[in-house]
């Protein structure tokens, strides 16, 4: 335990040696004609150096300017500008160091009278005669204490005053104060030792910080927690007798408080400032990144998540997760939400909004989900299956890829891709590479944040723009999607989500080619919600998709919102030429009933729906079965006339009787 005795307290600064406090006496009453008679030259030439006041750290602000993170000045110092200066913490300071503050010109002589005749009378320095210009010189330009840099702070301190008034050098000195360590200034001093801006210090909690610049380092709490009680109360008593508040009482702390860093990623990108004010909404931005580092626990071996969370009205960013912080294993210094990453299938509903623009489709529309060739671009389904006739509402809930292909043909893959940049989101291709037809099922690169902007699109009036992270006026909405469209595709997405029970959200998943990327996209009337899980370095992450991964957690998501359901009218969805159009029905696809074959290659049976495991059988001989693919391949053995059947688990059977000829 320090056993030291705490500084004393007489007003007038911080104790000094007893020489060059009588020889500054004698000096004084020429030194003061001199700066009278060339004081406007004199601050001409040698203005004060605020290189120290200019060189602060940087400090991130949420939508309520509640600190998310704080950037140390150069050379690692926590030190912060001072905008308000807290009354209860300037009317304690004066009272303890400076009681004349707001009478003198920078210098005090009765002070240093008073300090003088203490130096005489006890023949040891009882108290300083600086006052606080006088300090706040010393904090901008240190110097050794010697009677020339006495002279020197005494002149500065009259430019200080003269210059900047009393305010501007309460702001200087709170700004510059030291309290230990690498603290300086009351806003770091505040945050390090009790958690809270100086606008919230108790009048305890302020004592201490008015005591600590006396004896930096002889008075850390967290080092010599004696000595500081006692200098806190002694300050605290000089606060009551002045009448500055009420009693008051707490501990002195005894370690500092964790700087705040939340979206480490994010701030380390943002621009050096002395304040950056951001969109971001502190709270859930806390709760966001406590659900990230959760689920991180249960993620494979390098694998990482990057979250979103935006305003869709507002089109602003009320908070992100931009991966796991520290952790190299999983790239914990790259901001993920700005990784280009292959967006699988999460852009078909874009494609669909475009074609229900142009009259080509409509979500009751009937369109085909069969196999089709487009030069040599031949795509297939997820599960290389295939629906036959369905609407197009059911093929983008379904995410089929067949149908959002022929409609990306229809559409153009060029102009998709230049519709998507006026709204502010470029798509990146490989090198030299053109939009084609693969755009449709993710042969292209995009971020997080840009999906998200995208997804705002659709979740409001169709109106383009990227989404806001900097606080400011709001950002150009290009036109994007019609209007009419974006609410279709909208009405099309909302549905339950599965095993979770939420309604009234739209939803569409993503999986890039294999399992690299798992993307999960959703919206209600008021939020954007944007969820990725994958490894960092690109590597697959075996068996994962977007509705295994990404999608339970945007459900868990959504749980930190306020419900904002979107309410959807009544489907007008009508089937499709009187077939029953469940994914559970079996049907026939290829060939159909008096199809005429070849006998030159081998046939392709195909079917949709139907309870597996499959049974294809020709003229009552079963034929090897792809169970996978729901096909099996039949070599006619010569020409003739065959029937085929298909059963399934449940005995349903579909039949087609074929004829197959002879190459002429």
């Amino acid at each position: 335990m320090n056993t030291n005795p705490p500084p004393p307290l007489a007003g007038g600064g911080r104790g000094e040696g007893a020489a060059p406090i009588a020889r500054f006496l004698a000096l004084l009453p020429s030194l003061a004609l001199l700066l009278a008679a060339n004081g406007a030259l004199l601050d001409r030439c040698f203005p004060p150096d605020l290189s120290r006041l200019a060189s602060v750290g940087t400090e991130v602000l949420d939508r309520q300017d509640r600190v998310l993170a704080l950037l140390p000045a150069s050379g690692g110092v926590w030190r912060f500008r001072t905008d308000s200066i807290p009354p209860q913490v300037a009317n304690l300071l004066v009272a303890v160091e400076d009681r004349r503050f707001w009478h003198h010109p920078g210098v005090d002589p009765l002070a240093l009278a008073r300090a003088t005749a203490q130096l005489i009378r006890h023949g040891r320095v009882v108290s300083g005669g600086s006052t606080l210009a006088m300090q706040a010189a010393r904090l901008l330009e240190p110097r050794p204490r010697t009677l020339r840099a006495k002279l020197i702070e005494m002149a500065r301190a009259l430019q200080l005053e003269a210059r900047y008034g009393r305010d501007g050098v309460l702001r200087i000195w709170l700004t510059l104060a030291p309290f230990g360590g690498n603290l300086e200034g009351i806003r770091a001093g505040s945050l390090a030792w009790f958690g809270v801006p100086p606008e919230a210090l108790e009048p305890a909690q302020a004592a201490l910080l008015v005591a600590i610049p006396r004896h930096p380092e002889r008075l850390r709490p967290d080092r010599h927690p004696a000595a500081a009680h006692s200098i806190r109360d002694r300050v605290l008593a000089v606060g009551l007798r002045a009448g500055l508040f009420t009693a008051d009482i707490g501990p002195v702390p005894t370690s500092r408080v964790p700087l705040p860093r939340h979206a480490p990623q994010l701030a380390a990108s943002l621009p050096r400032a002395p304040q950056v004010h951001t969109t971001l909404d502190l709270p859930l931005q806390i709760a966001l990144e406590r659900l990230g580092e959760e689920r991180l626990q249960t993620l494979p071996p390098r694998a990482s998540l990057a979250m979103l969370i935006a305003d869709a009205p507002m089109r602003e960013i009320r908070a992100l997760y931009p991966g796991a912080w520290r952790d190299q294993g999983r790239a914990g210094a790259i901001d993920l939400t700005t990784a280009v990453r292959s967006p699988g299938s999460a852009l078909k509903p874009f494609i669909y909004a475009m074609a229900f623009a142009d009259g080509v489709a409509a979500p009751n529309a009937v369109v085909a989900d069969l196999p089709r060739r487009y030069g040599g671009y031949a795509p297939e389904n997820f599960d290389r299956g295939f629906a036959g006739s369905i609407t197009a509402a059911e093929a983008l809930r379904r995410s089929l890829n067949l149908p959002a292909v022929a409609l990306l043909d229809r559409v153009g893959p060029l102009r998709f891709a230049a519709t998507v940049r006026t709204a502010g989101v470029t798509l990146r291709l490989p090198q030299g590479a053109d939009p084609s037809l693969p755009l449709a099922l993710g042969g292209d690169g995009t971020t997080l944040r840009d999906a998200a902007a995208l997804y705002a699109a659709l979740a409001t009036d169709g109106t383009g723009g990227r989404l806001q992270l900097l606080a400011g006026p709001p950002l150009v909405r290009p036109a994007f999607l019609a209007a009419n469209a974006a609410r279709q595709v909208a009405d099309v997405l909302t549905r339950p989500l599965p095993d979770f029970g939420l309604r009234g959200i739209a939803w569409k998943t993503g999986t890039s080619w294999g399992g690299r990327d798992a993307w999960a996209f959703g919206f209600d009337s008021r939020h954007v919600v944007a969820v990725w899980i994958g490894r960092p370095d690109g590597t697959p992450l075996p068996a994962a998709t977007g509705t295994s991964l990404a999608l339970p957690m945007l459900s868990r998501v959504f749980d930190l919102l306020p419900r904002a359901p979107r309410t959807v009218p009544p489907s007008r969805e009508t089937q499709v030429a009187g077939l029953n159009l469940a994914a559970d029905a079996l049907h026939l696809l290829f060939p159909p009933s008096g199809a005429v074959l070849s006998a030159d290659g081998p046939v392709t049976i195909r079917v949709m729906g139907g309870r597996r495991p499959l049974a294809f059988l020709i003229d009552g001989a079963p034929l090897p079965a792809d169970r996978v693919r729901r096909e099996a391949t039949w070599q006619p053995p010569g020409p003739g006339f065959y029937r085929l059947s298909v059963l399934d688990a449940d005995g349903a059977a579909v039949q087609a009787n074929v004829q197959v000829r002879a190459t002429p």
